[in-house]
């Protein structure tokens, strides 16, 4: 994606796309992305995106929550934040899937 921007003219980071501002996010932390969130509605809407809980949650996500009789979430946010307070149990109650919760 390009930006282009003319000299003489101040830009701000908020002034970036959300998608850009959402993939700096994503390389930060749980806790981060929820302080970022409080900053603007550009971080709150970038914060709040699919893609920046992505990168927090574990790679092999989907097959963990397909073991699960939980609820679905609306939300990869909802799932990380169901992850770290709602323990899974799985392989027939033999191992319990958790997130540690940083936020």
């Amino acid at each position: 994606m390009m930006v282009m921007v003319m000299v003489g003219e101040g830009v701000g980071f908020q002034d970036l796309p959300e998608g850009c501002i959402a993939n700096v996010v994503s390389l930060t932390t749980p806790r981060d992305a929820c302080s970022l969130a409080l900053v603007s509605s550009t971080f709150r809407s970038a914060a709040e995106s699919d893609s920046v809980w992505d990168r927090f949650l574990p790679s092999d996500y989907n097959d963990i929550v397909s073991q699960s009789t939980s609820s679905s979430c609306r939300s990869k946010k909802q799932l990380y934040l169901s992850l770290c307070e709602n323990p899974i149990l799985v392989d027939d109650g033999k191992k319990v899937i958790s997130l540690y919760n940083v936020i």
